[in-house]
C-alpha cells in the first residue's frame, strides 16, 4: 500500500477507517494519460469491494466500468491490475479489442467525445488474515507477539469454552499452543468450530494419541489426519520464540499459496 505521506490527510483517514472496519478496498492511481483527459497522472481515488469510489477522483463516467472490474479483479485475485482505457481506434491500430488483455494490461474501450488514453494501477487492500491461538504458553505468547509484524490480526483464547469463529472472518488460521493444559478441549472446539487451516503445537507421537481420542467423540477422520502436527517448518526450532518463528514461517506459506487460491476460486 501506498505510504501515508504519499496521501493528504482525508485519503488517509478515509483509508484507516476501511482498515479499521476490516473491509476490503482498492487504491487506484492514473499512472498515464495521452490526448485529452479530465484526470491528470497523479489522480488517486480509494474504491469498496464494489468497486464504487469512497473517495478521490480519477476521472468522468468513461473509466468509472472499466475501472470497476479493475477492482473486481484485484479483490477478487488479491493481484494487482493495470488497466488502460483507449479510444476504439487506437485499440483497433494494436490489434485489439475493449475487454482484451496483453502484456499484463487490460484494455477498455474509451468511448467519450474526448477520445483521451488513460492508464490506471488499482492495488487491493484486503483485511488481515486472523491468527486465533489457543493457549497461555510461552509459544502462545511469543507468537501472539510476532504475528502482528508478518501483518496477522491476532486474537488469543486461553480458554476452549465458548470458542467460535467470527462470522466476518474469511481468512484465518488456528494454532493450537495450549501444550497440555486443555489440549483435546481445544482441538475438539477448534475442528467442530471450523473447516479452516488448524495447528498443533506438541509432538507427533503426543497428537496421534489425540487423534484417536477426537475421532472416537465423532469428528471426521480427515478433519483430524488434517491438522498440522506439530505446527511449524522444520528449521530446528527449540525456543519458545524459534518455534513461534517456525509457526509464523508456515502460516506465510499458507497465505501466499492457499489464501491467494482460496480468493480467486471464490
Amino acid at each position: 500500500m501506498m505510504p501515508k505521506e504519499l496521501l493528504d490527510d482525508d485519503m488517509s483517514e478515509t483509508i484507516d477507517g476501511l482498515r479499521t472496519r476490516q473491509e476490503a478496498f482498492a487504491l487506484a492511481t492514473i499512472i498515464r494519460t495521452a490526448g485529452a483527459t479530465a484526470a491528470k497522472p497523479g489522480a488517486k481515488a480509494v474504491l469498496d469491494a464494489q468497486g464504487q469510489i469512497v473517495f478521490g477522483w480519477i476521472g468522468g463516467g468513461c473509466a468509472r466500468s472499466a475501472v470497476k472490474q479493475g477492482v473486481l479483479r484485484a479483490i477478487h485475485e488479491d493481484t494487482p491490475q493495470l488497466v488502460s482505457i483507449t479510444p476504439e481506434d487506437l485499440l483497433s491500430e494494436k490489434g485489439l479489442s475493449n475487454g482484451d488483455e496483453s502484456e499484463g494490461m487490460h484494455f477498455a474501450r474509451n468511448g467519450c467525445p474526448s477520445k483521451g488514453t488513460i492508464d490506471i494501477f488499482i492495488e487491493p487492500c484486503l483485511p488481515r488474515p486472523e491468527l486465533i491461538v489457543f493457549g497461555a504458553s510461552p509459544v502462545a505468547t511469543a507468537l501472539a507477539a510476532l504475528a502482528p509484524q508478518f501483518d496477522w490480526s491476532v486474537s488469543g483464547n486461553a480458554r476452549s469454552d465458548g470458542f467460535a469463529i467470527p462470522p466476518s472472518t474469511k481468512r484465518y488460521a488456528i494454532v493450537i499452543a495450549t501444550q497440555g493444559q486443555g489440549d483435546l478441549q481445544a482441538l475438539r472446539a477448534s475442528l467442530r468450530a471450523s473447516k479452516g487451516f488448524v495447528a498443533f503445537v506438541g509432538s507427533r507421537k503426543k497428537y496421534q494419541t489425540l487423534a484417536i481420542k477426537l475421532i472416537e467423540s465423532g469428528l471426521p477422520e480427515e478433519r483430524v489426519r488434517a491438522v498440522q502436527a506439530p505446527a511449524g517448518l522444520d528449521i530446528g526450532a527449540v525456543t519458545p520464540e524459534e518455534i513461534a518463528l517456525s509457526i509464523l514461517a508456515g502460516l506465510t506459506q499458507l497465505r501466499r499459496k492457499a489464501f491467494r487460491g482460496e480468493a480467486q476460486n471464490d
